[in-house]
């Protein structure tokens, strides 16, 4: 590479081909390599070269238009740059290429093509001398006279006038300063044509002009236009540092020559405007001071920042979040209560501690005009209408409302969001809700509170603490805002089927509603209010079409239904609609037919016929409709065996009633549980047995062979249908003694009678709880006498009038009084059955 004449470039080149710009000496261009012959330039030269000399390769422009490039080789630029390949960088996506950092060493002709495949190689003749890019600066040029001398000396002017107009801070403009003042004079055309901004073609004329005269000649017209540019600029605004920093647009990669002015002012992108109107929404938002001091400290950092970091996007998303968020707007309340008292009673049958829980918060919002929302949970079954309350709740204080479903959330981000330093990363649900609704006094509806999950990102049960605090939420922090936020304006609605998994100091926090389940009564008025129209209008049918009497309703809930909510009878309306609207087409097609052919009409006759309107669905309608009946009244026969008993049981669907069996046989005395029973219902059991045998004499229980143990000789087996479902709790013990009292003394339990409470071995029977969802699941089951426990009587206030007055309650504090309200006639030892005697026989 080296010769008596200085420093020389090998004669024989691998030559690359490239659209995308001119690599001129002096510069340091990135290019992306993906045709085949350069692929194998790159594989075949670079990759598997091992000395200097490997690493040049020769660059020239294709001049061939890319959209008809084709295989064959274009006739090549007469002009190219030898260039010493810097860096090498291979990827697969989104299909194989190599990103090649090159830096011009000079100028090269091609005198002759050697090989075209795989890749170009051809003869050279270097037309620069490399020595003018590695000596410093000399006057040689400068000293020379004529034209050369004042064409240069001008060109440097020029770009020392362009230096004294841009600003020195920048550190690009720095740098440009300090390579003008160190390099030669013959190497500035090439230098500020490869950094301010120029079309190809222009460049392509530097790089064809051999000569130092021509080549200042092509370049200085360049240099004076971008003066001109910054000129026009600087008269139609005021320069400032940032606009600099867009003036230079830097290439990536290089050390000095990669680097590019951009004084173009149509490709300048400038978000002033932009940022400006988000600073007057910051002003404008009216939020807290220390809010206000965050987005001011961000604010002033985005100015700083170039769109083109990461960061930007970031700051700028997080600013808009900020702005956007309701501070200080608010709904006004709605506080005429004889309204409110209206639409909800006009939107909720029954319900009456939820109505009423809702008034008395109006009521104080008359009297105090700053209070902060209450936080409330509703308890109760599946469909009986939390969640519509809730929605009802906000219409009538008018208003927002929003709901966040829990069910399955494991993650605490969801409820306080994320730290801003992940990526991805977003405001808590809370947070997003208020930014949804726009006003910060909504209804929030937690759906499903009871049904969070807990996993290894953190525990979203606690997280809630925070936020249903009355004490604690006015300053609600959010990871992502990381400033506080108040909620205390906020009505929190949160919705369960049970308290058993809510956290004790979640629930500590609310004010627990119970919403048991609605009796028949209340069925039959909700269908007839709510859901019959309601599904009439969702399948185009009218009253003038169907007509579903209340006999029908009242059997749709007793015989397809049996559940505390209203969803399954809903459902059964609507299966009920579809089927007569049917009915209803089937009849318009048939009355089309007649209107168009009276022909076709009378063969069609005999097959359908309009039907009479409106359609009643009666017994049998609904019979062919539904099927049959899917439950029925089993209670009364299913007691005509000594040995079973109807007990009650509470689940978050509601109530139920439960059937407890006992059988004998000959063995040794053991006893048998079946039926998935937890560890407290086994106790029970052997509670039950324990007693019973104690007291054998008293009640005259004896064994299968007349014996005063009922044990003796005995084997005893307890079931507890069904045996799929898994049962727990101490309220099965008064049955457990009703149904074995029942064996071992032949006698039956009355067919009407069901029966719960927790029993102790001293035979006392204590309180237990859902008592109001028990007694209902007895009313529906058609039960006519109920026993509980004595300390559960206060439980009774809260029952409907009307299943008050058709259920008969017997309140018992021991066994005895269980017995002999269980069998007729009382039972054998119990006081009922020998004090009346003593009674008689004393008159």
């Amino acid at each position: 590479m080296s010769s008596g004449s200085g420093i020389q470039i090998p004669s024989r080149l691998p030559l690359m081909l490239t659209h995308e710009g001119v690599l001129l000496p002096g510069s340091t261009v990135r290019f992306s390599v993906d045709s085949p012959r350069n692929m194998h330039l790159v594989k075949h030269r670079l990759l598997k070269g091992t000395s200097l000399k490997s690493t040049i390769i020769g660059v020239i422009p294709n001049t061939r238009d890319p959209e008809h490039d084709t295989e064959d080789l274009p006739t090549l630029h007469k002009i190219g740059t030898a260039g010493i390949a810097v860096q090498v960088v291979g990827s697969n996506w989104p299909k194989p290429h190599y990103t090649l950092l090159i830096t011009g060493l000079c100028r090269f002709s091609v005198s002759s093509l050697l090989k075209e495949r795989p890749f170009v190689l051809a003869e050279v003749e270097q037309l620069d001398k490399l020595e003018q890019y590695t000596t410093p600066a000399t006057d040689d040029v400068a000293a020379q006279d004529g034209e050369l001398g004042e064409l240069s000396h001008k060109f440097y002017l020029a770009a020392v006038q362009l230096l004294g107009m841009l600003d020195m801070s920048v550190p690009v403009v720095a740098k440009f300063r300090r390579l003008l003042d160190s390099l030669p004079r013959e190497t500035l055309p090439d230098v500020v044509a490869s950094m301010i901004r120029t079309s190809n073609k222009e460049k392509l004329q530097v790089l064809d002009a051999v000569s130092l005269e021509e080549r200042f000649k092509k370049a200085l017209p360049m240099l004076t236009k971008q003066i001109e540019g910054l000129k026009l600029l600087q008269k139609t605004r005021k320069m400032n540092p940032d606009h600099e920093k867009r003036v230079l647009s830097v290439r990536k990669g290089g050390v000095f020559p990669g680097r590019q002015f951009n004084l173009d002012e149509e490709d300048e992108d400038d978000d002033g405007d932009d940022t400006a109107a988000l600073e007057r929404k910051v002003h404008g938002a009216n939020m807290p001071e220390a809010a206000f001091r965050v987005c001011l400290k961000e604010l002033k950092r985005l100015k700083k920042m170039p769109q083109s970091m990461p960061e930007y996007a970031l700051t700028r998303n997080y600013l808009d979040l900020m702005v956007e968020l309701p501070w200080s707007k608010s709904t006004k309340d709605c506080l005429d209560i004889q309204a409110a008292r209206t639409l909800l009673d006009n939107d909720h049958y029954a319900m009456d501690k939820l109505k009423r829980r809702v008034l008395e918060y109006l009521a104080v919002r008359q009297l105090k005009a700053s209070l902060k929302g209450p936080i409330l949970c509703f308890v109760g079954p599946p469909g009986v209408g939390k969640t519509s309350v809730g929605r009802s709740i906000a219409r009538t204080l008018g208003r927002e409302f929003h709901r966040i479903a829990l069910g399955g959330v494991c993650d605490q981000s969801d409820i306080r969001g994320h730290r801003r330093t992940y990526v991805g990363s977003m405001p808590g649900r809370i947070v997003n809700g208020l930014k949804t609704v726009g006003v910060n006094n909504p209804v929030f509806l937690l759906d499903e509170v009871d049904k969070l999950g807990k996993s290894l990102q953190g525990d979203p049960a606690a997280a809630l603490l925070e936020v249903l605090d009355p004490e604690q939420n006015h300053s609600f922090t959010d990871h992502y805002l990381n400033v506080a936020f108040d909620l205390s304006q906020v009505l929190f609605i949160a919705t369960a089927n049970t308290t058993a998994t809510i956290p004790p100091a979640l629930l500590d926090r609310m004010e627990v509603l119970q919403v048991p389940g609605y009796t028949q009564e209340e069925k039959v008025e909700i269908a007839h209010r709510h859901l019959i129209p309601n599904q009439l209008e969702q399948h185009g049918l009218t009253p003038q079409q169907l007509h579903i009497p209340q006999d029908t309703t009242q059997d749709i809930i007793a015989g397809y239904t049996r559940e505390a909510g209203v969803r399954s009878l809903e459902r059964k309306i609507g299966a009920i609609c579809r089927a007569v609207a049917v009915k209803v087409a089937e009849g318009h097609r048939v009355t089309k037919s007649e209107a168009a052919t009276p022909e076709g009409a009378a063969q069609q006759g005999d097959k359908a016929a309009p039907p009479e309107m409106p359609i009643v669905i009666d017994h049998i309608a609904l019979k062919d409709i539904l099927g049959p009946p899917l439950f029925e009244m089993e209670v009364s026969e299913r007691l005509t065996l000594p040995g079973v008993a109807l007990g009650l049981a509470w689940t978050p669907l509601g109530g139920e009633i439960m059937f407890v069996e006992a059988s004998r046989t000959e063995g040794e005395g053991q006893l048998t549980l079946t039926g998935q029973l937890g560890d407290v219902m086994k106790e029970s059991a052997h509670l039950a047995i324990s007693w019973l045998r104690a007291n054998a004499k008293t009640y005259q229980l004896t064994n299968m062979v007349g014996g005063p143990d009922p044990l003796e000789g005995t084997d005893i087996h307890l079931h507890f249908p069904a045996g799929a479902v898994t049962k727990d709790g101490p309220s099965a013990g008064v049955t457990i003694v009703t149904c074995l009292a029942s064996l071992f003394s032949g006698q039956l339990v009355r067919s009407d009678v069901a029966m719960t409470g927790e029993i102790t071995l001293r035979g006392l029977v204590l309180p237990v709880g859902g008592i109001k969802d028990k007694v209902l699941a007895a009313h529906r089951a058609g039960v006519k006498r109920v026993i509980l426990p004595k300390r559960n009587e206060k439980d009774l206030e809260e029952l409907p009038a009307n299943v008050r007055a058709n259920l008969d309650f017997i309140t018992a504090g021991n066994l005895d009084e269980v017995l002999s309200a269980a069998f007729d006639g009382g039972f054998p030892g119990t006081a009922s059955t020998h004090t009346h005697p003593q009674l008689t026989s004393k008159l």
